[in-house]
């Protein structure tokens, strides 16, 4: 039907121009127009040589239609100005705006005159033109670029062959919606430049920066052209996409660090094989947070170059100082690729790590030891088995405190080599003398391991022991319990202990000699463990067949035992 009243409107022009002779003035002031609605703000008006689209309805004098585009569902699509339309429609549609809607009376020279059109207008009939005006464009349109909002930190470029992700509402010229990525939750991703996008798109995307928002207006031959998309898109329309740039990178992009703070001085970095303790805070380019370490109240705890973590943390995290902050941006194929993971991290995303390295280490590393003051008269060193009572302030790398004996106001006390202190701490206490201060590295695998204490020492944490040795009490040759200082020990020893004489030693015997010697200044017991307790030890070894009581038999000297443990 829309090709027939072409044929109608065109053909009655041709039939005007046929006679041979130039056609006459026709004065075309005749024709009234009235603007029944014009938009407060004019996209655009018509000027001679555009193509317009717009519906219309005709009507005679009386009220009877004629012809109707809404009839027929389509929009009529013509060239204005170029003699295409009878000469008042091409008049009257000059200077119309997008959205305006004008009635139009055409007075019959200036329409079909005194012919007609045969079962569709009569003689010398005066046209009435219901108008709305919803595309205008001219074959000398190129994309059309309004910028809203542009960041002011814009250190990179879209460039052709880039990997985009942008959300868009695209709209005909006449605002009518066709689509839109929101109501998809989910951005268009596609590369630019190498035809996968409609041409208009391809080049209205160039040029944008991370977080920025453009309009885009294209005429139809670098959109859908006269075919439209065969659904929401029809023929020969100008299209609008406002778009927001969400991020994008290029196939060759690597990881890009932006160190926002580095410690002075930084006496170690990270390498490969070290185990690195780090907070982060996880986010898309356009600020969207997918992860955080703070949220859970605890560091990230991983190896580094050894396929642990993405291939872009595992390189981000190299280099980096203990207390550093920096800022790790991973493009998709060095993090969670086109796949992307569960709803929080979309497909070709690119990710943006922001880190806090509270501590690392290496499971090679060794206690490290730095001595900060050491007294003149250094001669006495502290070794195992010896009772040493120190004050200490700890912490962890990043400088946070743990604990101090100076906060309870006394010393702590430990027998070195007991097991009483962590393997780190033994080794750092040993070959002190009083009054040294030190300060004593410890790695988590001479520490308190991968489980740390529940909260009070995080797991793999480092700590830091500032130390002062403030008495020494020399502890006894390894493996004894208790010695003599004296060299005139009874040759009777067993008789001398089994008082009640019944051949026979209990533990009250025992104990009541042994604690005798010591207050006689002829015995001394190991230092630092409670006296009770080691006699009850010693005395536990020597009743070898646990009946209660030591008979001669069992009765042994330290230097009498085959099997070595603690003993007299």
């Amino acid at each position: 039907m829309i090709q027939g009243f072409q044929w109608l409107l065109v053909s009655a022009v041709l039939l005007v121009r046929a006679g041979g002779s130039p056609p006459p003035s026709v004065p075309l002031d005749d024709v009234v127009v009235e603007s029944k609605f014009r938009p407060k703000e004019c996209v655009r008006a018509a000027e001679p040589g555009d193509f317009v689209r717009y519906h219309y309805l005709g009507t005679l004098p009386g009220g009877e239609q004629f012809d109707s585009s809404y009839n027929r569902g389509s929009t009529y699509n013509v060239f204005v100005g170029k003699g295409r339309l009878i000469a008042g429609m091409d008049k009257a549609l000059i200077g119309m705006c997008v959205n305006e809607r004008r009635f139009i009376k055409v007075p019959p020279h200036l329409a079909y005159g005194d012919e007609g059109m045969p079962d569709k207008i009569p003689p010398d009939a005066t046209l009435f033109f219901d108008v709305l005006m919803l595309d205008i464009w001219n074959p000398e349109d190129k994309v059309k670029i309004e910028v809203h909002y542009k960041p002011e930190n814009c250190s990179r470029v879209v460039q052709v062959s880039d990997f985009v992700r942008y959300d868009y509402n695209g709209t005909l010229l006449d605002g009518t919606f066709f689509d839109s990525s929101h109501t998809r939750q989910q951005t268009y991703d596609t590369y630019i430049g190498i035809g996968w996008l409609i041409p208009g798109l391809d080049e209205g995307l160039l040029g944008m920066c991370m977080g920025e928002k453009r309009t885009i207006t294209m005429p139809p031959f670098l959109a859908y052209g006269d075919r439209g998309d065969g659904k929401d898109i029809p023929s020969q329309a100008t299209l609008v996409f406002h778009v927001t740039l969400v991020d994008f990178h290029n196939p060759k992009d690597s990881v890009a660090i932006e160190q926002e703070f580095v410690p002075d001085p930084c006496l170690r970095k990270t390498k490969k094989g070290d185990f690195v303790r780090y907070h982060y805070n996880g986010t898309l380019m356009d600020g969207t947070l997918f992860d955080s370490s703070y949220s859970r109240n605890q560091t990230y705890n991983t190896y580094i170059g050894e396929g642990y973590v993405i291939a872009g943390m595992d390189e981000g995290l190299l280099g980096v100082c203990v207390g550093e902050k920096r800022t790790i941006i991973i493009p998709p194929h060095l993090g969670y690729g086109e796949e992307g993971i569960s709803e929080s991290i979309p497909g070709s995303a690119v990710l943006a790590f922001h880190i806090h390295m509270i501590d690392f280490h290496n499971p090679a590393d060794e206690i490290k030891i730095k001595t900060y003051h050491k007294p003149t008269n250094c001669t006495v060193l502290s070794k195992k088995g010896d009772y040493i009572k120190y004050h200490y302030n700890a912490t962890l790398m990043d400088g946070t405190k743990l604990d101090s004996t100076h906060n309870y106001g006394k010393t702590y006390n430990v027998v070195l080599g007991s097991g009483q202190v962590v393997v780190g701490m033994d080794m750092g206490l040993t070959n002190m003398c009083v009054e040294e201060k030190r300060t004593i590295i410890i790695p988590p695998h001479l520490g308190y391991g991968e489980s740390g204490i529940a909260g009070e020492v995080p797991g793999s944490a480092v700590l830091i022991f500032d130390v002062e040795l403030v008495e020494l009490v020399s502890g006894l040759p390894e493996g004894y319990m208790f010695v003599w200082t004296t060299s005139q020990v009874s040759p009777d020893l067993f008789r001398e202990i089994d008082k009640d004489k019944n051949k026979e030693i209990c533990l009250e015997e025992f104990s009541e000699y042994i604690l005798m010697q010591v207050e006689s200044g002829q015995g001394k017991l190991a230092p630092g463990f409670p006296p009770d307790k080691i006699i009850e030890n010693i005395f536990s070894n020597q009743d070898r067949n646990g009946d209660g009581n030591i008979s001669a038999d069992e009765f042994k000297l330290k230097e009498e035992e085959t099997n070595h443990h603690d003993e007299l």
